[in-house]
């Protein structure tokens, strides 16, 4: 009998049996694939992480999938993320269609306020950000950029200091 306390010994010992195979399997899937199937460089990259996550957790906590199915998801997803990623390198339109465009949130101390409110981006979130990233003065900032993952990137340095335009190359702003 299981419940929300206790669960059987055969049921303790199939959870322990899939953790252990679907962890191994994902260490061997990584090991072929490399180290981009958790980089989260990309959207595709950063929902194949979550995928992956979401399969490795069904697989080890539900007693009634089988860990084959699990193995075959978790490769046909990180296949997919591999294989976009290729096309992205030799298919300019590719990465036009499946991704989203990094956005300029500041630049050289200015606030972007219209950027901002199309990325759902808060004022509170940027100062939150600038903080994280120990500025000191507004003036310091020579960018921020919210990236195609939603992590925000802070350029700064002190006020002599000029960013290279080829760092914010393709960048919406």
């Amino acid at each position: 009998m299981e419940n929300w306390l206790i669960a059987s010994l055969p049921i303790i010992l199939k959870t322990a049996a899939s953790c252990i195979m679907i962890m191994a399997t994902i260490l061997i899937i990584v090991r072929i694939y490399g180290l981009r199937s958790f980089a989260k460089m990309s959207s595709v990259d950063f929902a194949s992480t979550i995928a992956v996550g979401s399969i490795l957790a069904a697989v080890a906590m539900n007693t009634g999938q089988s860990w084959l199915k699990g193995a075959v998801a978790m490769l046909c997803i990180i296949g997919f993320q591999q294989l976009f990623s290729y096309g992205k390198r030799h298919f300019d339109w590719l990465e036009n269609i499946g991704e989203n465009q990094p956005v300029l949130l500041m630049r050289k101390g200015e606030i972007f306020q219209e950027n901002m409110a199309k990325s759902g981006v808060t004022h509170a979130d940027l100062m939150a950000k600038l903080r994280e990233a120990n500025v000191l003065r507004l003036s310091e900032v020579k960018a921020v950029v919210f990236e195609t993952t939603g992590d925000v990137s802070v350029l700064h340095g002190d006020e002599d200091s000029v960013v290279e335009e080829c760092l914010l190359e393709g960048i919406r702003g």
